[in-house]
């Protein structure tokens, strides 16, 4: 049951490290801004339509929340969408699980696909994306999308799950990370020199971080960056402008909501949900407000600090 606070600061934002106190205003709470998803993932920002729009896979829709007016509609269907991002020209990029996929929408709305197969066989399940300011995109692929029907279809997998990178200039597909189990959320450090993925189902989950090497083009160094203890669950992130990871989290009672790394990998802050929280991004007119896409809702925090500047 969502209650939120009536009083400031929020108890709902805890402070785990000094460091967490500077990114957070003492003034603002959670707010829950929608309910009615079965699974909600892969929040996207559009500053020009001072809008968000985010998935709701099994649902099988993308949804659209009007930061002006606060009224959320229905921005398309089908495809089975999960994680979304914007390139640097402003155009959708969306992992779809219904036809296993990385799809771009143009500016005109049409649908171009990015990728769905590599070396002759049929991707798993793009789950989580991320574009890069060289016009490269990066992807994980696990087989979450393809285990059930319900979020998608039920099918046996026909390549291992690896983390992708689809070349701006060229489209070419190339494999950057194999043997992760099961990667999920992905994201870049705010000067694109690292990058953090999820490995879901290790035991414990964790979070993995490489350096991508000079051209940009492949990775180094692989390592573990947090280790999530016997029952976190990280899921989707990103990263704020001082370089602290923001990591959708879970499960279970005192640890769903959002878990926040400094650089260095220490916890230093937890924003507490009722539910498990898939992703999240950076948004409102200075990138300073904290979009969560959970199961069933929507919530948002305006913060103290920016996202990124990526999308």
């Amino acid at each position: 049951m969502w209650h939120p606070s009536e009083t400031y600061p929020d108890p709902a934002v805890e402070v785990l490290d000094p460091r967490f106190a500077d990114l957070i205003l003492f003034n603002a709470a959670v707010e829950r801004l929608y309910h009615g998803t079965r699974w909600g993932e892969g929040p996207v920002w559009f500053g020009d339509h001072n809008a968000l729009v985010w998935s709701d896979i099994p649902n099988d829709r993308l949804l659209r929340y009007d930061e002006t007016s606060g009224q959320v509609t229905e921005f398309r269907r089908g495809g089975f969408a999960n994680g979304n991002t914007r390139d640097r020209q402003g155009r959708l990029i969306s992992c779809m699980h219904g036809l296993r996929a990385v799809v771009r929408t143009e500016l005109d709305g049409t649908m171009t696909v990015l990728a769905d197969r590599f070396e002759g066989k049929r991707l798993n399940s793009p789950n989580d994306v991320v574009a890069k300011s060289d016009g490269s995109i990066w992807f994980t692929d696990p087989v979450f999308g393809i285990s059930a029907h319900y979020e998608g279809g039920k099918v046996t997998p026909e390549i291992a799950p690896n983390v992708y990178r689809i070349d701006g200039e060229t489209g070419e597909l190339t494999c950057v990370i194999e043997g992760i189990d099961q990667p999920n959320g992905i994201c870049f450090s705010p000067d694109e020199r690292l990058v953090y993925i999820v490995e879901s189902r290790a035991e414990p989950r964790r979070i993995l971080v490489a350096d991508i090497t000079e051209d940009g083009t492949s990775v180094r160094n692989l390592r573990e960056f947090v280790r999530a203890g016997p029952n976190g669950a990280p899921d989707g992130f990103r990263v704020d402008e001082h370089g602290n990871l923001w990591a959708g989290w879970g499960t279970g009672e005192g640890l769903n909501g959002v878990r926040v790394f400094a650089p260095d990998g220490t916890a230093i802050g937890h924003i507490h949900l009722p539910e498990r929280c898939a992703n999240l991004c950076f948004g409102g007119r200075a990138r300073t407000r904290l979009f969560m896409a959970a199961s069933q809702s929507l919530y948002a925090l305006y913060l103290n600090v920016s996202g990124a500047p990526y999308f």
